[in-house]
């Protein structure tokens, strides 16, 4: 009997073991649970809900200062804006062909604007260049007299040379913007503002130049007198005279 008394005993504590080890778990769950709730960083309160809204009722009078401006708008609309824009219906054409001739205006006016500054320029360059250039007549009576004297003593070539070395430098003088320091006296002659009688006289003169230069043929009476009439054409027409 004692063997299967302690057999008994036996079980019954085997199956109190599981329900004591979930009181225990239970226990400590709980300690957790209320270790939790104890934090003051963690709210676990119903948050309440927000107080409801009062609509916004404006004061009488503004109410009743809203009414008169709605009433005031409502007025114009119909007696302005509804007659003014059946008016414009009406005449779409018209309104269209005057706004066409205000734009076209307005671009005129803006491109006369815009072209000012280069008529301006253009019509100084136009004023400052249309006077022909011409030596100085007690100059050009100099410089042939002195070119006159080497040709009296059969230097052509010299005598030619002169007149175009002493002419470059007139115009160098006179007009320093027509020249670069590497002008010849062919581009010289091709200057535009350049009156056509000089052009001519330092074409012929830098031809007659060239020739002895460069193809070593020395210029004669005939070419001398041909440089030198071409130079007196121009230099001497204010005296109205070649000499």
């Amino acid at each position: 009997m004692s063997n299967v008394a302690a057999a008994a005993r036996a079980v019954s504590a085997t199956a109190q073991a599981p329900a004591a080890s979930a009181q225990a778990d239970a226990a400590r769950a709980e300690h957790a649970w209320q270790t939790v709730r104890g934090m003051g960083d963690i709210q676990f309160t119903p948050v309440p809900p927000p107080p409801p809204e009062v609509p916004y009722v404006p004061p009488h009078w503004l109410q009743v200062a809203i009414d008169a401006l709605a009433k005031v708008l409502l007025w114009i609309n119909e007696h302005v804006f509804m007659p003014l824009g059946l008016g414009l219906a009406k005449s779409g054409q018209v309104i269209l062909v005057l706004i066409l001739v205000v734009g076209a205006v307005a671009l005129a006016w803006l491109a006369w604007g815009v072209l000012a500054p280069w008529r301006q320029a253009r019509g100084t360059r136009a004023g400052t260049a249309t006077p022909e250039w011409a030596p100085a007549p007690q100059t050009a009576l100099a410089l042939l007299e002195d070119a006159d004297a080497l040709a009296a003593q059969g230097r052509f070539a010299e005598a030619v040379h002169l007149l175009l070395q002493r002419s470059v430098a007139d115009i160098a003088a006179a007009r320093p913007d027509w020249l670069a320091p590497s002008s010849t006296a062919r581009e010289i002659a091709a200057i535009d503002a350049l009156p056509s009688a000089a052009a001519h006289a330092f074409a012929t003169m830098a031809d007659e130049v060239e020739r002895a230069r460069y193809a070593l043929r020395m210029p004669g009476e005939g070419e001398w007198l041909r440089a030198r009439g071409a130079y007196a054409a121009f230099a001497l027409q204010p005296l109205g005279a070649a000499a």
